[in-house]
């Protein structure tokens, strides 16, 4: 007897529905086709034990399944339990009349109970498409899948609940989620608060800047100035996400597995690699391409910590995706593109022992030695990067001050404003939403200057010896700086305070 279960694949952030086809007829012997990895293939051993451990057996019978479409290539062994309830069907061992209207995916451990799969969000939003009643999976995954509307979710614990679904009619508990409250929740409580940091007035100004414009920056100070300690506060000043932003962080999140019990993620990701990265970890890939650091931290923070200790060529990747804002990884048969719109925090020492001129410093380092450690940045790389700023260590005065410093919550309300502003100036172009994704025309529309801010910036690129690279930048800079005074024209304060945030253009760091 031939029966049909339906699962589904998951290639990039998109689901593909996949038709287990199990047919049981008069012979011996257990066939599985259709381009199944190792993992599915040994499937046959879990569903065998899985089976007898709760009163049912794989028939002594000629069993043939194919996993259609059968030149697609499946792995995982997510289709456990749909392998095993296709067999049941099959032999008749139970009645399955509305099979054809579930989606079921699990992968089952020895006493029948399920194990939690990767990718159940893209997976729902294709079942809903495809007009699939249900979806039944394991419980650890069913309040993710539950974000998708218009779906029944089913969250099981053992291929017990599934067969007696089918066979006798027990119903199952199904799984809600109100989607808007759980995307509100935990947004104005953010787990890492600017007022935490004491002292670090201009370079918390200089991240609110950077948050309203989307810019990438870099840090440069001594060890101990607090970079690290304010890069990992940068998300929680950023807009809150939209419900839109929202689904596409979960649905990458939820490819690699990292969602479970979480639901829709509500907060930006901040993500921090450690220097050892390879490149295909940083932007994607492998035999089975799976999302790199840089779609991870779609819609986020990357934190790049120690910059140079990076190696050149795990830096020189991330040029393509910096500005396309996605990442395209091709195989001979197939082509998969993941998102990458994100934020660059980038810190660094300014030398090899970590000091910059300073005669009192433990360890100081020959204008050679930090030449070359400073060259391992290549140009192409700090032309992406917008904001140069120098954190300075914060004096004992500031540090034993118990004066509560702005929270975030605050300084967010003043960042969104401008992003309004953004959103609103580029409303007719397709790619462009914040200042930091200019193009050169666009400068020149948004960011005309009248002759004392042009003779100002002229002044400043001819002292500090600012290399042709700034330019763009500091117009870019000053345009946000503008829209966070709600400043129609960019004016010669704003354009003063950008040129400040160009360290390593001046003479004396990069040459």
């Amino acid at each position: 007897m031939l029966k049909k279960v339906f699962g589904s694949a998951v290639f990039g952030v998109e689901a593909t529905t996949v038709t287990v086809e199990v047919n049981v007829d008069t012979g011996i012997g257990y066939h599985l086709v259709g381009l199944p990895d190792n993992a599915i293939k040994e499937s046959n051993y879990r569903i065998a034990a899985a089976l007898q451990n709760n009163g049912y057996k794989i028939p002594g019978k000629k069993i043939i399944i194919n996993m259609s479409p059968a030149d697609l290539r499946k792995e995982g062994s997510a289709y456990d339990l749909t392998l095993a309830i296709g067999i049941l069907a099959a032999s008749k061992q139970i009645k399955a009349e509305d099979l054809d209207r579930y989606l079921i995916m699990g992968e089952l451990s020895l006493d029948g109970n399920l194990q939690p799969i990767k990718g159940a969000l893209p997976i729902a939003i294709k079942a809903r498409e495809e007009g699939y009643k249900g979806f039944i999976l394991p419980m650890q995954n069913a309040k993710e899948a539950a974000i998708v509307n218009d779906l029944e979710v089913f969250g099981v614990e053992n291929i017990k609940e599934v067969i007696n679904f089918f066979d006798k009619g027990e119903a199952l508990q199904q799984v809600k989620i109100d989607t808007r409250k759980e995307f509100e929740k935990n947004l104005d409580f953010p787990e890492f608060d600017f007022a935490d940091v004491k002292g670090q007035e201009s370079i918390k100004r200089c991240m609110e800047i950077a948050a309203a414009g989307g810019h990438n920056i870099i840090l440069i100070g001594p060890p101990g100035a607090g970079k690290t300690m304010l890069a990992k506060r940068l998300p929680s000043i950023l807009p809150p996400m939209t419900l839109h932003e929202a689904l596409e962080t979960t649905k990458i999140h939820s490819v690699v597995g990292r969602v479970k019990d979480t639901g829709l993620m509500s907060q930006r990701p901040f993500r921090s690699p450690h220097h050892t990265i390879s490149n295909v970890a940083l932007v994607g890939g492998g035999s089975y391409p799976q999302p790199g650091e840089i779609s991870l931290s779609h819609n986020g923070v990357l934190f790049l910590d120690e910059l140079p200790e990076f190696k050149r060529e795990v830096l020189e990747v991330m040029r393509q995706p910096l500005e396309d804002r996605e990442v395209t990884i091709s195989r001979a048969k197939f082509t998969v593109t993941y998102p990458s719109s994100f934020m660059l925090v980038a810190s660094m020492n300014p030398s090899p022992g970590g000091y910059f001129n300073d005669p009192d410093a433990p360890v100081t380092s020959s204008p050679a030695e930090m030449q070359r450690y400073l060259s391992k940045i290549s140009g192409p790389l700090l032309d992406r990067i917008d904001i140069h700023i120098e954190v300075t260590p914060v004096p004992f005065e500031k540090l034993s001050d118990d004066q509560i410093a702005e929270s975030s919550v605050d300084i967010r309300k003043r960042v969104t404003k401008a992003r309004e502003i953004q959103t609103k100036r580029f409303k007719d172009f397709e790619n462009v939403h914040y200042n930091a994704q200019m193009s050169t025309k666009q400068i020149r529309k948004y960011c005309k200057l009248d002759d004392a801010s042009l003779q100002l910036l002229k002044t400043a690129m001819e002292r500090l010896n600012l290399s042709a690279r700034a330019y763009d930048r500091i117009l870019k800079v000053a345009r946000t700086i503008a829209d966070l005074e709600q400043s129609e024209t960019v004016l010669g304060n704003h354009i003063s305070e950008a040129i400040q945030y160009r360290s390593l253009d001046r003479d004396g760091w990069l040459g």
